[in-house]
């Protein structure tokens, strides 16, 4: 309790001696996170700006996206049990080494293969550690990582109808940036204009890049292609997804992609299958009113 506290009071401490990066951390906090997973989260941003040196109040650029996405995989590990590859579970739980987080959930599977929750204060290093044991484990014997392998995932019911009224306020502030910028176009940056909207809504973006060489299925005449392809999801909803030489141009083709959605009159919310790693999932995809005539690209990542 006392570590916490002072861990507490340091950085507490720190944003009142440097009120301009109070200010400006205080722009990524989202509206749907509660005091106590913001205050993880704004610590997790703060103890790894040193390793982002670009990363400043004011400045935005592919470094502070990236640290902002790992932020979120962090917080979403803790406090959601989200699961990620052993690679990435092995950042995260360097980044987040020495954050403590009070009563962290801890999520455990029963011998009839139902995954539970459970409570308990906890640092998030032993879970993260445990996590990636676990995971390796289950990549050598050819199993999936995480809770995928002990039960069906994917989003609930429920899910469109939650991330409806936020894509609905996003519709508004992208049609209000694509009129001011005259429109959507071919010279538009349309990354940053997407950021930028998302942001206006208290949200962050999340772009996961894949070397085109390592994705499987491609015809023939495209498995030597060189290249990067991205994929674009905000509050784990897939967007859009492109292809570039390199990650910039990726996401910027992904990015114009997720664009194309809202120059209709609304956007929906909804669940659809798509292919990820060779099986048939359902994820939260964000629709306008055109009907589709073929399916949606392979996942490149799947938060569920």
């Amino acid at each position: 309790m006392a570590g916490e506290r002072s861990q507490q009071d340091t950085v507490a401490e720190y944003l009142e001696q440097n009120p301009e990066v109070a200010k400006w951390v205080e722009t990524f906090r989202t509206y749907s996170e509660s005091s106590k997973h913001w205050r993880a989260r704004r610590e997790f941003i703060l103890k790894n700006m040193e390793a982002y040196p670009s990363v400043k109040p004011g400045v935005c650029d592919r470094s502070l996206d990236m640290l902002l996405s790992m932020s979120t995989a962090w917080a979403n590990h803790v406090f959601l049990g989200s699961s990620y590859p052993s690679t990435v579970m092995e950042k995260l739980k360097a980044m987040g080494e020495g954050i403590v987080v009070k009563d962290a959930p801890v999520y455990r599977t029963t011998k009839d293969g139902a995954v539970v929750r459970e409570k308990r204060a906890a640092t998030y290093e032993a879970d993260a550690d445990s996590y990636v044991k676990k995971s390796r484990s289950n990549e050598s014997e050819g199993r999936p990582a995480g809770r995928a392998s002990t039960r069906k995932s994917g989003p609930t019911p429920q899910a469109p109808a939650e991330h409806q009224p936020f894509f609905n306020r996003l519709y508004k502030s992208v049609a209000w940036k694509l009129v001011s910028a005259g429109g959507f176009g071919p010279n538009l940056d349309h990354f940053e204009i997407l950021r930028s909207c998302v942001e206006s809504c208290k949200q962050t973006l999340t772009c996961v890049f894949v070397p085109l060489k390592d994705i499987k299925g491609l015809p023939a005449g495209c498995a030597q292609k060189e290249g990067h392809v991205c994929e674009i999801r905000c509050q784990t909803v897939y967007m859009g997804t492109g292809y570039g030489r390199d990650e910039a141009a990726a996401r910027a083709m992904a990015s114009k992609e997720a664009l194309k959605v809202f120059q209709g009159r609304k956007v929906t919310v909804k669940i659809a299958r798509r292919r990820y790693k060779e099986r048939d999932v359902e994820d939260l995809i964000l629709l306008d009113e055109q009907p589709r005539t073929q399916g949606f690209p392979p996942a490149l990542s799947y938060p569920f």
